[in-house]
C-alpha cells in the first residue's frame, strides 16, 4: 500500500513518510491508494479481541511491515496503559436501543486522547530511529491541543506548539493545555476563532520552505494516523455489541465538527463493517449539516456554543470524503477546492447529493436542545452526557428507526464543560486530575490572528528549543 495525495500531485509515499508530511505538500490531504477489505468471517474472529488486539490487527493493513510487530505492539502497550478503563473505550447500554461508547478514559478525559497518545508513541519512534527533529504544530477547538500535549510532553525529540481561539474554549480545556510546564510546549491563545487557527496552520504547512526549515509535522486530523487510529474504536463498538444486537442495523451518532471522526467511520464502513447509517452531530456551526441536506457546503457565521469543540464552519477533513464521493478523481477534487477558495462555497449535484443522503444523515442541534438532552438522560437514565455528546444523543434520537440499534460516542467526560452542565442545576463530582488544574499557574501566549506573528512566535520558540534540546 502507498499513500496519495486527493490531489493528485504528490508522489505516492509509504506509512512513515505519510505520517512525517502531514498535510500533503500540494495542500490535499493523504489517503491511501487502495482501502484494504476485512471479511465477515475476519471480523467474528476479531469478537474477541481485546482493544489493543484489535488496534494492531487494522494498523497490520496499513503500515506496510514499515514498523516492526514487536516495536509497534510496544508502542499501543505504552499508548493506552494510562487509560482509567481496562477496556480502554467500553460499550454502556443506556436502553434497549441505545448504547454509548465512552471514548473519555485517556489522561485529558477526551476521544481525542485515542489517537494522540499513540500519535505521541509513534512520532517518538521515528524520531529516535530516523533521527528525525519533531517540531509538532497544530490547531485546536479545546480537545486535540490537551491530548496532543499529553502525548508528546517529555519525549525526547519532540517539540509541541499548539494555536486555540482566545477565551472560546471550555475553562478545563484550556487549564490541560496551559498549565503544563515544559520549556518544549508553546500555547498560543489566538484572537480570533478555531477555523482562524486552522487557516493558519494550513498556510504555514503550504509553505514548503518554513516547513521543511523548521521540522513541522502535523498532530491535527489533516494527519492520516489520527484518522486510522480513530477507526478501531468503530470495530470495537459493533464487535462489543450484545448477542440480542445481533442481525440488526447498527447506526452510530458520532459528535463531529471537523469531519475527521466521522471519516474514520467512512473508513470503516468501506473496510467492510456493516453499519447502517453514520449520522452527523453538529452544533449551531452546522456547515456540515447544511451539505447533507442540501449539497451546498458553504461556511456561515461563528457561533459560540455549549459544545465549543464543534464551532467550527470549515471542516477540513471534508476534502476526503469528498475524493471518494467524486469518484476518486483528484483533478474533479482540485477544481472543487480551488472553486471554494475562490468562491466561498461549492454544491454538488443532485446525483452525488443522493448518494450523501444515502451515506450519511446530519443534524445541528441547537443551544437549548442540547440542554434539553442533557436534563433528559440525567433524570430518565442517570447517565451525564457532556454538551458534544447530548448533541450525538440528539441526533441518534432524530435518525435512529425503529428496531434499529444505536450507537452513540461519547467524546468528553461531562467535567470538561461544566459551564454548560451548572446551568442546569446539575452538580457533579470532578475526577481529582480536573479538580487540581485551577491551583497550577498557567503558561500561554495571547497573539493576533496574524500569520507573521504566529511564525515569528514559532521562529523563537524552535530556535531556543533546539538549543535547549
Amino acid at each position: 500500500m502507498q499513500y496519495i495525495s486527493t490531489r493528485g500531485k504528490v508522489e505516492p509515499k509509504g506509512f512513515i513518510d505519510t505520517v512525517l508530511m502531514g498535510l500533503a505538500d500540494d495542500g490535499g490531504l493523504m489517503i491511501p491508494d487502495v482501502i484494504p477489505s476485512v471479511s465477515a468471517q475476519t471480523l467474528e474472529e476479531w469478537r474477541s479481541l481485546s482493544f489493543q488486539e484489535l488496534f494492531l490487527k487494522i494498523f497490520s493493513y496499513y503500515t506496510n511491515g514499515e514498523i516492526p510487530d514487536g516495536d509497534l505492539k510496544d508502542m499501543v502497550k505504552r499508548s493506552y496503559a494510562s487509560f482509567r478503563h481496562p477496556e480502554v473505550t467500553p460499550l454502556k447500554e443506556i436502553n434497549d436501543s441505545l448504547y454509548v461508547l465512552e471514548l473519555f478514559h485517556g489522561p485529558t478525559f477526551a476521544f481525542k486522547d485515542v489517537a494522540l497518545q499513540f500519535m505521541g508513541e509513534l512520532y517518538s519512534y521515528i524520531s529516535r530511529v530516523r533521527g528525525e527533529i519533531i517540531h509538532i504544530l497544530g490547531a485546536t477547538s479545546g480537545d486535540t491541543g490537551a491530548a496532543a500535549i499529553a502525548g508528546v510532553r517529555g519525549k525526547e525529540g519532540i517539540k509541541i506548539c499548539i494555536l486555540h481561539p482566545h477565551n472560546k474554549v471550555s475553562k478545563v480545556q484550556e487549564l490541560q493545555m496551559t498549565t503544563v510546564d515544559d520549556a518544549n510546549v508553546l500555547n498560543l491563545s489566538v484572537k480570533g476563532n478555531f477555523d482562524d487557527c486552522q487557516q493558519v496552520i494550513k498556510e504555514l504547512f503550504g509553505d514548503l520552505d518554513f516547513k521543511s526549515r523548521y521540522h513541522l509535522r502535523a498532530i491535527n486530523s489533516i494527519n492520516f494516523v489520527r484518522i486510522l487510529a480513530q477507526t478501531v474504536y468503530y470495530f470495537y463498538a459493533y464487535l462489543h455489541l450484545p448477542q440480542s444486537a445481533q442481525g440488526k442495523t447498527v447506526n452510530i451518532s458520532v459528535p463531529s465538527g471537523n469531519f475527521g471522526n466521522i471519516f474514520s467511520g467512512y473508513l470503516a464502513k468501506k473496510m467492510g463493517l456493516p453499519i447502517g447509517k453514520l449520522i452527523i452531530a453538529t452544533n449551531e456551526n452546522n456547515i456540515l449539516e447544511r451539505f447533507v441536506k442540501t449539497g451546498e457546503y458553504k461556511p456561515g457565521d461563528f457561533k459560540s456554543t455549549h459544545s465549543p469543540s464543534m464551532d467550527i464552519q470549515v471542516a477540513s477533513n471534508f476534502e476526503r470524503y469528498l475524493y471518494y464521493l467524486l469518484g476518486e478523481d483528484s483533478a474533479k477534487v482540485s477544481d472543487y477546492m480551488a472553486k471554494l477558495q475562490r468562491e466561498g462555497a461549492i454544491t454538488v449535484d443532485s446525483a452525488l447529493l443522493d448518494k450523501v443522503q444515502t451515506e450519511f444523515a446530519a443534524l445541528g442541534v441547537k443551544n437549548d436542545e442540547c440542554l434539553n438532552v442533557i436534563g433528559k438522560y440525567k433524570q430518565d437514565s442517570g447517565y451525564l452526557l457532556d454538551p458534544h455528546t447530548a448533541c450525538g444523543i440528539a441526533a441518534y434520537e432524530a435518525y435512529n428507526g425503529p428496531g434499529e440499534i444505536g450507537i452513540t460516542f461519547a467524546t468528553a467526560h461531562p467535567a470538561k464543560f461544566d459551564e454548560a452542565i451548572s446551568l442546569l442545576n446539575i452538580s457533579q463530582e470532578f475526577p481529582a486530575q480536573i479538580a487540581g488544574l485551577s491551583a497550577l499557574p498557567q503558561h500561554m501566549t495571547v497573539v493576533e490572528h496574524d500569520k507573521a506573528e504566529i511564525a515569528r512566535q514559532l521562529e523563537v520558540f524552535y530556535t531556543l528549543s533546539a538549543e535547549i534540546g
